[in-house]
């Protein structure tokens, strides 16, 4: 399956050429965020680390080693065609439950939640993974009828089931189809707030957090103070006061909060438009699949792109307070194994569409083709 890609090579790596086989951009995006996040993680993390390790390097000696697996996970995904992912999507999908399955039984919790399965001393979160999964399987969905998805974690479920809607929505599914999902969702919702207290503390947390600032709402307001201090332009980098022990997950679920106090309102946006170009990305090579009429290509990368701008979208929302916490890392910025390994996979995967995309055209583009 590598032929093409070896006997093309050139056409990959030369910079000058006005034929090359992969989207450059989308490139340049994925490194540029992978230092963005390297950056905030080296400066967010050095407090945790003497905390809880009592080793400043801890976390950033890791997100070293995440960074430098990330690179080859890239470069061998890229390199699978997408058919197989359309092949396999089933097995792929089951194998994620079932990983969800085992997290109830043996798996680590953090804060109240259990979301982690601890391996040779690595934690793997397999919500990450059921999220790639579950958007791969639907975008099987016009040759298997629609089955419910399950998830553990109500932050993931809240997730998978708005890139649900949206790949249901691109599909073209009836009326009745969003509202009985919707139904379903509300009602989903609702029991795991009401019957979890842990679930219920957060939700009453987030309508008021400044009423109990010394307990439930000490990080989200710690977080709000992070994002005024930074005002416009920032404090500076190193110069955060509220990683200093003030803000827990400091260098994870709310690495942008740290973000904002040191880089300011220039960085955040910075960030932001980055990760909108990612989305515009996976939009723009979900058309071209679809104008080829590759449809599982098209889907594929139409979910990939809700999923990013929609996880970016809801951590920087709970950040600021725009919504109860949730658990959710911001990805390719926030300290995390298992989302930098799998952000690098679904990076690969549009690397590889946009590839056979451009290789469909030169194809369709050839004398023997117009005849």
């Amino acid at each position: 399956m590598f032929d093409k890609l070896i006997s093309n090579k050139e056409k990959w790596f030369n910079l000058t050429s006005k034929t090359s086989l992969y989207d450059r951009t989308l490139i340049w995006i994925f490194f540029a965020l992978l230092t963005i996040g390297f950056v905030m993680v080296t400066s967010a993390s050095i407090p945790a680390g003497i905390k809880l390790h009592n080793n400043p390097l801890h976390f950033i000696s890791r997100d070293v080693l995440y960074i430098l697996l990330s690179i080859p996970t890239l470069l061998f995904f890229v390199q699978i065609p997408s058919s197989k992912w359309e092949k396999y999507n089933v097995p792929l999908f089951l194998l994620s439950l079932v990983l969800l399955l085992v997290v109830l039984f043996i798996g680590h919790s953090v804060n109240g939640s259990t979301r982690w399965i601890r391996v040779a001393g690595i934690n793997f979160q397999p919500a990450e993974l059921a999220k790639l999964t579950i958007i791969c399987y639907f975008a099987g969905f016009y040759v298997r009828k629609f089955e419910e998805m399950r998830n553990r974690t109500l932050g993931s479920t809240a997730v998978i089931f708005v890139l649900t809607f949206g790949m249901l929505f691109i599909i073209g599914a009836k009326l009745m189809q969003f509202l009985v999902l919707s139904a379903v969702g509300g009602v989903v919702f609702f029991i795991f707030v009401r019957f979890s207290e842990y679930r219920l503390k957060r939700v009453q947390t987030f309508l008021d957090p400044w009423a109990d600032a010394y307990g439930d709402g000490f990080q989200l307001t710690n977080a709000q103070m992070a994002f005024g201090q930074g005002e416009l332009f920032g404090k500076g980098l190193g110069n955060s006061v509220q990683k200093l022990g003030y803000l827990p997950e400091a260098h994870t679920d709310f690495i942008m909060a740290i973000a904002g106090e040191e880089l300011g309102m220039i960085g955040i946006l910075g960030i932001i438009t980055l990760f909108v170009l990612l989305s515009l990305k996976a939009f723009k090579i979900s058309k071209e699949s679809l104008l080829l009429e590759e449809r599982f290509k098209g889907f594929f990368s139409f979910g990939i792109g809700v999923w990013i701008f929609l996880q970016s979208f809801v951590n920087l929302s709970v950040a600021t307070g725009l919504l109860p916490t949730k658990g959710l890392t911001f990805p390719l910025i926030s300290y995390g194994g298992s989302s930098l390994i799998v952000t690098s996979i679904v990076v690969a995967i549009l690397l590889r569409i946009d590839y056979e995309n451009r290789l469909a055209k030169i194809e369709y583009a050839t004398p023997r083709n117009k005849e």
